[in-house]
């Protein structure tokens, strides 16, 4: 049983002294459960996050390829938790000690009456040290930043170079994973190769070199429908991208990338969203660990095995709700639920009445692949939606999505001119080390 169960720690409804509850991560789930359980007065709410501020990663490639600002999908946190009961502290977890209570950061230590772990996961390279170093992944911030950068570097040096050999090289790129984010980028990239390359980079037109889409599973989107599966293949294609299904890279050695059929593709840019892997913190036993390093937990998201200890989003698996056996899958919803089903919790918890266990409200999925596609599936792939109707659908969630009225406008203003005029100006080099 869930301690959130135990009232001892309240004298009636009320709470001798605030409770301290310690949030470590900034994202969907820690972001919603924090502002939840903020309203309730019994708890002291700090958040902990490794940046000072909150990001939309659905939008990351958007910015990895030059069509958003990083500011439209970010938001810094003490700004956003001015009017919430919430204090932000700016740290990266080091180790935790559950005995004591304490949690130890890079730079001090922080104690807590219940720890949250919202701490989302990383890129997951399958332990090879090679794409590791060289493979751009699509994670955070810096890395669309280096994402962008790398682009516009690597066009700029084909641009002047007279090797014909080197400027093919230099004009294929990989996208390694036919989740959302390998098609969406994929996409963008595909979009970009043939509406704007040829304006900037006139020298380029008809220069050989491609974009290759790689994924180790039969389809395209494989967690959505069979008729998504198609439309992604289809629209790819049209585009100009070269799948690749049923394969896998398995390494990236001196520009070359050797995929597992023996097949290997000379590039100079392997973009890498094949994997996650959750975040782990020295103090969390390995017997509270599942797959994909996941910390287990009960119906009410308590890590099993440690007291006053919860985990939600990507950082935890669940397996007690009827339709997930095996765990829910890592993506944005499922996180906000998460986050706000904990905080409906620990506000019953006060109030002395009965929690409920966490079960998930599948909305649906949805990807963007190219400027007039997207498809959507709704309650349980059983609707599905394609073409403009879909992309309009795309960018009304992702819209009202964001954290405040400012991203949304700046968002829908770039958007607009994008759509328009298929180009945007951001294609700006800034050496500043990412």
């Amino acid at each position: 049983m869930s301690d959130l169960s135990n009232p001892t720690a309240f004298t009636g409804n009320q709470p001798v002294t605030a409770k301290k509850i310690v949030v470590i991560g900034g994202g969907f789930a820690g972001v919603n459960f924090a502002q939840n359980v903020a309203k309730n007065k019994n708890y002291q709410v700090t958040l902990v996050d490794k940046n000072n501020y909150n990001y939309f990663p659905p939008l990351l490639y958007q910015v990895s390829t030059s069509f958003l600002e990083p500011s439209s999908i970010s938001y810094p946190f003490r700004k956003l938790f001015r009017k919430d009961n919430i204090r932000f502290r700016m740290g990266e977890p080091v180790k935790i000690d559950p005995v004591t209570k304490t949690i130890y950061l890079n730079d001090g230590e922080l104690d807590y009456d219940y720890l949250v772990f919202a701490s989302g996961a990383k890129t997951n390279f399958f332990g090879n040290e090679n794409i590791e170093k060289n493979a751009i992944p699509m994670k955070t911030i810096d890395d669309g930043l280096r994402m962008r950068n790398a682009l516009l570097q690597t066009l700029e040096e084909a641009a002047i170079t007279k090797d014909p050999i080197e400027r093919k090289k230099l004009l294929t790129i990989v996208v390694a994973g036919g989740g959302p984010t390998g098609v969406e980028v994929s996409g963008m990239l595909a979009e970009m190769k043939n509406y704007i390359f040829p304006k900037d980079y006139p020298e380029l037109i008809n220069q050989p070199g491609g974009i290759y889409i790689v994924d180790g599973s039969p389809a395209l989107l494989g967690a959505m429908s069979e008729k998504t599966h198609q439309e992604a293949y289809n629209v790819l294609t049209k585009l100009g991208v070269k799948v690749k299904l049923n394969l896998h890279v398995n390494d990236y050695v001196d520009g070359k990338i050797l995929l597992s059929n023996g097949e290997v593709i000379e590039s100079n840019t392997l973009i890498w969203a094949a994997g996650i892997t959750a975040n782990t913190f020295e103090g969390i036993p390995a017997t509270s660990l599942g797959p994909g390093r996941r910390m287990m937990t009960d119906e009410h998201n308590k890590v099993l095995g440690l007291e006053n200890i919860y985990s939600i989003g990507d950082a935890c698996i669940l397996t007690t709700d009827p339709d997930y056996p095996k765990g829910h899958p890592q993506i944005a919803q499922v996180a906000i639920q998460q986050g706000k089903t904990l905080a409906n919790n620990f506000i019953a918890m006060a109030k002395g009445q009965p929690l409920k266990p966490f079960i998930y409200f599948d909305k649906g999925d949805m990807a963007i692949i190219g400027r007039n596609k997207a498809v959507v599936d709704l309650f349980k792939h059983k609707v599905h939606f394609r073409g403009i109707i879909a992309l309009f659908m795309w960018l009304f969630i992702h819209l009202i999505s964001l954290v405040n009225y400012r991203n949304k406008l700046r968002t829908l203003y770039n958007w607009a001119v994008a759509y328009i005029s298929r180009d945007q100006s951001f294609r700006m080099i800034f050496k500043s080390g990412v």
